[in-house]
């Protein structure tokens, strides 16, 4: 028996990322437009860092609080109530190492071994890949497409759901897709929920990127209190923090001591200094989030006007998320598009086998970059799509 056979089998399964793979094929390359991860090309602003800096120099290294320190709570408290225009006590807020261990973290909250999960495809494949290795099974739901849109088919959610579903799974906007959903759609994944005594793990990370304008329609705005909601979120797109790795969970009080213990037995905490930053984050962020956004959406409308007029890609602008989600006439292999493409034109795209059923087919540019940059990179795919 070899030395890894004699490890887990749950984490001898866990699949290589097909996102990673293609990044580090070409990572480092002269001239390469990185588009196949969720980030942006902007470092992390001044007054998040010099926060940091100063907690750091003051010698703010020491345990702390395991759900998160009460400054941070309160921020993100009075965060929800400008953007959401929801009252939520600092109670109901739990900082985590990153957006993945909030994930990872409801994940054990919710399910046990054998136990399932539901889930929308195409999705970001670190939820399906928690679940797994935490002895649950995650259940893919394709979303419908037609025409370049993505929807929900109710039918189809409601269909998957056994006597082993514990929670439904639900990221919008979407990563890789953009699918946002309406109000209407939320209100009747909630009383579907309801039906079953089912608990909804809610990924709105993308909810300020919403383009129509303001913010996208959020669980808060249909749910009621006793609802079984846990949403999981991350300081990593909004304030250029992806490097940090702070996220946060929104759950309900009495959930948590559960919560704490569970971050207590994985990392015992996030360091005080970069919770620090992430107060100056949500206090004093707001026009820099404004400025990603605008960004994102110009560099959104640079990117998918060109791809669109070749004729030979099908997509449509996203209302949400950062995310051109592309299907490109006459490519059958995503995942070898994704190496021809990188080596032949220097922009790096993610490919669509990376998100499981329905994505096949696809690949996954990110346009939170400089508007210059997207031009180069869609002058480039375009000029590599005609040849094809």
């Amino acid at each position: 028996m070899s030395i890894v056979n004699s490890l887990s089998p749950r984490a001898i399964s866990a699949p290589e990322s097909g996102i990673v793979e293609v990044l580090n094929y070409a990572r480092g390359r002269e001239g390469l437009l990185p588009l196949w991860v969720g980030e942006g090309d902007l470092p992390s602003p001044d007054f998040v860092n010099d926060a940091a800096m100063a907690a750091l120099a003051a010698g703010e290294t020491f345990y702390t609080y395991q759900r998160g320190i009460p400054e941070l709570r309160q921020a993100l408290s009075d965060y929800y109530a400008r953007h959401f225009g929801i009252t939520l006590p600092a109670e109901h807020f739990f900082v985590t190492g990153s957006g993945m261990q909030a994930i990872q973290i409801a994940v054990q909250a919710m399910t046990s071994p054998g136990d399932e999960l539901v889930y929308l495809t195409p999705a970001w494949p670190n939820i399906a890949a928690a679940l797994e290795i935490a002895g649950a099974r995650s259940v893919g739901v394709q979303l419908a497409f037609d025409d370049g849109k993505w929807a929900i088919d109710l039918d189809r959610i409601a269909a998957a759901i056994t006597p082993k579903t514990r929670a439904l799974f639900i990221n919008t906007p979407s990563n890789p897709t953009g699918w946002t959903a309406t109000r209407q759609d939320l209100a009747a994944i909630l009383a579907l929920a309801r039906k079953h005594g089912l608990w909804i793990m809610a990924d709105e990370i993308y909810a300020r990127y919403y383009f129509p304008g303001g913010r996208a329609p959020s669980f808060l705005d249909v749910m009621e209190a006793d609802d079984k909601i846990m949403f999981v979120n991350s300081f990593s797109k909004n304030w250029s923090m992806t490097g940090w790795r702070v996220g946060w969970i929104v759950a309900p009080p009495e959930t948590g001591q559960v919560l704490e213990n569970l971050i207590q037995y994985s990392t015992s905490g996030v360091a005080q200094f970069m919770q620090k930053g992430a107060v100056a984050a949500l206090n004093d962020g707001d026009a820099f989030v404004q400025a990603n956004i605008d960004k994102a959406k110009l560099s959104r409308d640079i990117l998918c006007d060109a791809l669109i007029a070749t004729n030979r890609v099908e997509t449509l602008k996203p209302d949400g998320a950062l995310y051109a989600f592309l299907k490109i006439d006459g490519v059958k292999d995503s995942r070898k598009a994704a190496i021809d493409i990188v080596d032949k034109t220097g922009v790096g795209l993610a490919p669509g086998t990376a998100f499981g059923p329905g994505g096949e087919l696809f690949l996954r540019a990110c346009f939170l970059r400089d508007p210059g940059q997207i031009q180069t990179a869609a002058d480039r795919l375009c000029d590599y799509i005609l040849k094809l």
